[in-house]
């Protein structure tokens, strides 16, 4: 005899009480799929989550109080198998980012097909993600041109710019302050800046920044 396979356990998380009507709606007619609980907020996700145990989680981004980046985080910290689809409207960066670090297993767009809805359920349910095509593209481009971090001297003033070229040089505070025509207390103040911007322990090492990164004269 042919073992029956187990229906999929969905849970919906969405402040729009209409979305959450139409989407259990849909999903109630697809095969092996049911809905066991309906959140409106982040917080009621989790105690669903809690009671019903779902395999697949369908969550909201923006909700009041705690939002769909902050839930999917505390869910998977409960349920770590547990798979989170993001079903949202949102794809900027600030959103999409952080909620996939948080853990989320896939990203569709509400313009979705209930039907796209659903074999990303299915998929989820047996280990494979699915992205809306443009965050995979938004992902791919990440990858292919990383964020390159700004070399520390970057955040120095002009006037600690000044300094720092001046230090490099090897000139006392003095020299400085006579160099610049400012006060030595302005001169001692530029250097701590300097180090802790920087991120170094002396003078030496920041002369040496200096000429490691063509700063000195």
């Amino acid at each position: 005899m042919e073992m029956e396979t187990p229906l999929i356990k969905v849970l919906l998380v969405d402040d729009h009480e209409m979305v959450r009507i139409g989407l259990a709606a849909v999903l109630g007619t697809e095969d092996g799929i049911e809905v066991v609980g309906e959140a409106g907020s982040g917080e009621e996700g989790i105690r669903l989550a809690r009671e019903y145990k779902p395999d697949v989680v369908l969550m909201d981004l923006v909700m009041e109080g705690m939002d769909g980046i902050e839930a999917t985080r505390q869910l998977l910290k409960l349920y770590p198998d547990c798979k989170v689809i993001v079903l949202t409207s949102y794809l900027d960066d600030e959103k999409m980012y952080p909620v996939i670090e948080a853990g989320a297993f896939s990203y569709l767009l509400k313009t979705s097909r209930a039907s796209e809805i659903a074999d990303a359920i299915r998929a989820a349910a047996r280990g494979q993600s699915v992205l809306e095509s443009q965050v995979a593209s938004k992902m791919m481009n990440r990858f292919r041109h990383p964020e390159v971090e700004a070399p520390a001297h970057k955040e120095l003033t002009d006037r600690e710019m000044d300094v720092l070229r001046l230090l490099a040089q090897g000139k006392s505070n003095q020299e400085i302050a006579d160099d610049l025509i400012i006060g030595i207390k302005t001169v001692k103040f530029h250097v701590t800046n300097i180090l802790a911007k920087l991120g170094v322990d002396d003078r030496t090492q920041a002369a040496i920044y200096a000429y490691k990164n063509g700063l000195a004269e």
